[in-house]
C-alpha cells in the first residue's frame, strides 16, 4: 500500500492514509527497540547465550502478532522470520565468542535503520508539521481578505505567502510521504538482513555445528538473499518513479497552488464533498472566532476531523436541513445550515467561489436524501437536468413524453394538458414581493394604522368585518402569470417550474410572512412591520392545490383583469403563486371551504374564538413571529 503524489488524490483519503502509516511507522519504531534490545542482550550477554538466543527465538515469533496497519504483504517475512526462529532454537547451545561478527552483521545493521530511518521519518514528520502550521496561519490572513474594500497590494501579498506556504508544505509532504514509503521497503530489509548476518555468523564461526546444519540451511538462506535482493529492486524502481513525480509536481505554475483561480466548472451534482471550511464559534456573548477545521459528508451526515485525528465525528444531520447564502460580517462565501427543527444552525465559509457554490449544492442534494437511492449519481444528474429544461421554453418539436410524471406524484395521462398549454414557455418568475415606498409610507404615515393578524383595519377585508379569520406562516417562493385557472395541473407545473429556476440560479433565500385567511379576502402580512404585501378578495382565487408528496408546498390561483387589449371589462388573467408552510398545506385548504357557505357555516362551529366571540384564536404555528421575532431570511426546504 502506497500514497501515491496526485493533484486529484482525495484530500480526504491522503489523510486517511497518512494517519494510518504514521501509526505503522510507531508500531515499527517499538518493535525494532524491543528487537534491538533482544539482540543487544545476545551480544553481550555470552555468558547467557543459551537464554539470550531463546528469548530472540521468542521475539522473532512476535512479529507475525504485532497487527501492524500495513502488515499485508509480509507473508514471506512472517514465514521467513518463524524460519529463523526455528534454526535459533536448535543453535542456542552452541553460540559463544561471536561479539565481533555479531556486532558486524547482526547489531550495527539493526541500529543504523533505527538511527537513520527511523529517525529521519521522526525528523520529516517535525519539518511536514511546521509547514502545515504555516499554510495554515497563511489562510488564516487570507480568509480574512475583506470583500467591501480590497486593498490589491495586500491581497497579492498574502496570495503570494499563501501559494509559498502551499509550496513548502507540498515538498514536506511529499519528502515525509516517500520516507513513509520507503520504509515499508526498508523495514522488511531490516528485519531480514540481520538475522541473515547473524546466521552466517553462525555458521562460519561453528564449522563443526554447520557442517552438519548448513546442507538443509543453504538453499534457505540464498532464498532469503534474493528475497531481500528484490525487495530493494522493487524500493528503488519506486523512488525512482516517486522522484519523476516530484519534479513532475515541482514544474507546475504557481496559480496552481493559489486560491479561487480552479478553472475547472461547478459541479452541482454531487452527493458528497469534502474539504476545508471555517466555522463560526461564538466567544462570548457578541464576540465570535473562526475556526479552520476539515469537513466532509458521510451519507447523510456531515462530518468533521480534528487535527491529529484518525477519525471524524458527526456534526450535523442533514437529512431535510436547509443550506442557504448568508452575508456574514466582512467574509467572503459564507453559507448557513439549519436542522429541520430551526433549533440547530452553524454558519462555515468556503475557500473560494467554486467551493461555495458546490458546498450548497451539494448539502441541498443530501437533504433530499437523494444518497437514498439506489443509484444517486443517476438521480443527482437527473434532478439537475429536470431542473434546466423545466425554466427552457418549450417548442413544437421539443414536446415531453406523455407519460412523464406530474410535480404531484400522479403520472399524466393522454388527456393530461401539455406544460405550454399551462404556462407560455419562458414567462418570467418573481422571487419576492416588493412593496412600493409609497404604499409602504401610505401605510406607516402619522395617524394611520398597521394592519396586523389582530385587525386594525378600515377597508373591506377588515377582520371586525370578516365571519372567520386564520394566520398562517409562509415563505413566499415565487409567482408567475398562467393561461388558466381552472385546473390544479397548472399549480402543480408552476410549482415545478418557480422550484427549478431556484436551483438552476442558486436563489435559496426566501422572506417569511404571515398569510391571514379571512371569510372575504387573503393577506401576505410582513410580521415584523405588520404591513401588508398584497392582498386579494377570496372571490379572485380560482384554485388552491398542496403538493401530492412535499405537504408543505402549496399555492393558488389568482384571477385579474387585463385591460391592454381596450376591451370595457378587460380579458381575464391568471397568476399563480406558490407558497412554502410551515404545516402541511391542506391546511391552508381552508381557503377552498369559504367559498362554499354550508362549509363555512360548520367551519365557523368547530373554530375556536374569544371571549367575546369576536375573533378566531391564531394557531400556535406562527409562534413569536406573530409578534415580529421571525428571521428576516430563510431558506426554502421545498
Amino acid at each position: 500500500m502506497i500514497i501515491y503524489f496526485s493533484m486529484s488524490l482525495c484530500l480526504l483519503q491522503t489523510r486517511s492514509l497518512l494517519s494510518v502509516f504514521e501509526e505503522d511507522a510507531g508500531t515499527l519504531t517499538d518493535y525494532t527497540n524491543q528487537l534491538l534490545q533482544s539482540m543487544q542482550r545476545v551480544y553481550g550477554a555470552q555468558s547467557e547465550m543459551g537464554l539470550a538466543t531463546e528469548q530472540l527465538s521468542s521475539q522473532l515469533l512476535e512479529y507475525e502478532k504485532q497487527n501492524f496497519a500495513l502488515g499485508k504483504g509480509d507473508e514471506e517475512v512472517i514465514s521467513t522470520l518463524q524460519q529463523f526462529a526455528r534454526t535459533v532454537g536448535e543453535l542456542n547451545t552452541l553460540h559463544s565468542e561471536l561479539a565481533s561478527q555479531m556486532a558486524d552483521r547482526m547489531i550495527f545493521p539493526m541500529i543504523q535503520f533505527r538511527e537513520k530511518d527511523l529517525t529521519e521519518i521522526s525528523t520529516l514528520r517535525e519539518v511536514f508539521g511546521i509547514a502545515s502550521d504555516e499554510h495554515e496561519a497563511a489562510m488564516v490572513k487570507y480568509s480574512r481578505l475583506p470583500k467591501k474594500k480590497e486593498n490589491e497590494k495586500v491581497k497579492a501579498e498574502l496570495v503570494g505567502e499563501v501559494a509559498y506556504s502551499r509550496r513548502k508544505q507540498h515538498q514536506a509532504s511529499m519528502q515525509y510521504y516517500c520516507a513513509l514509503n520507503a520504509l515499508q521497503y526498508r523495514k522488511r530489509v531490516a528485519m531480514l538482513e540481520p538475522m541473515l548476518g547473524y546466521t552466517q555468523a553462525q555458521i562460519h564461526f561453528y564449522k563443526k555445528g554447520m557442517d552438519l546444519v548448513s546442507k538443509k540451511m543453504d538453499s534457505f538462506l540464498v532464498s532469503v538473499s534474493s528475497m531481500t535482493q528484490s525487495i530493494q529492486a522493487q524500493l528503488d524502481s519506486e523512488a525512482e518513479a516517486m522522484r519523476l513525480t516530484q519534479r513532475e509536481l515541482l514544474s507546475m505554475e504557481d496559480t496552481v497552488y493559489m486560491p479561487d483561480r480552479d478553472p475547472v466548472p461547478v459541479n452541482r451534482t454531487l452527493i458528497q464533498k469534502a474539504g476545508y471550511l471555517n466555522i463560526r464559534n461564538k466567544t462570548g456573548l457578541v464576540t465570535t472566532a473562526w475556526d479552520r477545521l476539515y469537513f466532509f459528508t458521510q451519507g447523510g451526515n456531515l462530518m468533521c476531523q480534528p487535527r491529529g485525528a484518525v477519525a471524524g465525528g458527526m456534526v450535523l444531520d442533514l437529512d431535510n436541513s436547509s443550506v442557504m447564502a448568508v452575508e456574514c460580517e466582512d467574509r467572503r462565501y459564507c453559507f448557513q445550515i439549519t436542522s429541520p427543527s430551526g433549533k440547530t444552525s452553524m454558519i462555515l465559509q468556503a475557500e473560494s467561489k467554486k467551493e461555495y457554490e458546490e458546498w450548497i449544492c451539494t448539502l441541498n442534494n443530501i437533504s433530499r436524501q437523494i444518497y437514498l437511492t439506489d443509484n444517486p449519481e443517476a438521480v443527482a444528474i437527473r434532478l439537475n437536468q429536470t431542473a434546466i429544461q423545466a425554466v427552457t421554453p418549450i417548442t413544437s418539436f421539443e414536446r415531453r413524453g406523455e407519460g412523464s410524471a406530474k410535480p404531484g406524484g400522479v403520472q399524466s395521462s393522454s388527456s393530461a394538458p401539455e406544460a405550454e398549454d399551462l404556462i407560455v414557455p419562458g414567462t418570467p418568475i418573481q422571487f419576492d414581493i416588493m412593496l412600493p415606498a409609497s404604499e409602504f409610507q401610505d401605510q406607516n404615515r402619522v395617524g394611520g394604522r398597521r394592519t396586523n393578524p389582530f385587525g386594525e383595519t378600515d377597508d373591506d377585508c377588515s377582520p371586525e368585518n370578516s365571519l372567520l379569520q386564520q394566520v398562517f406562516a409562509v415563505r413566499f417562493l415565487g409567482s408567475m402569470a398562467v393561461r388558466s385557472g381552472q385546473t390544479q395541473e397548472v399549480i402543480y407545473e408552476a410549482m415545478r417550474q418557480v422550484l427549478a429556476a431556484r436551483a438552476i440560479h442558486n436563489i435559496f433565500r426566501t422572506t417569511e410572512s404571515h398569510l391571514m385567511v379571512t371569510s372575504s379576502c387573503l393577506r401576505l402580512i410582513d410580521p415584523r412591520t405588520q404591513v401588508t404585501r398584497i392582498s386579494f378578495q377570496l372571490q379572485e382565487v380560482t384554485q388552491f392545490a398542496a403538493h401530492q408528496e412535499n405537504g408543505r408546498l402549496m399555492g393558488f390561483v389568482v384571477e385579474g383583469r387585463d385591460w391592454s387589449e381596450g376591451t370595457e371589462e378587460g380579458e381575464p388573467s391568471f397568476s399563480a403563486f406558490v407558497f412554502e408552510s410551515n404545516t402541511e398545506g391542506e391546511k391552508v385548504g381552508i381557503i377552498k371551504r369559504i367559498h362554499d357557505p354550508e362549509a363555512l357555516a360548520q367551519l365557523m362551529k368547530n373554530m375556536p374564538l374569544t371571549n367575546d366571540g369576536k375573533f378566531l384564536l391564531l394557531d400556535s404555528e406562527t409562534g413569536d413571529t406573530a409578534n415580529g421575532g421571525a428571521p428576516d431570511e430563510e431558506e426554502s426546504e421545498a
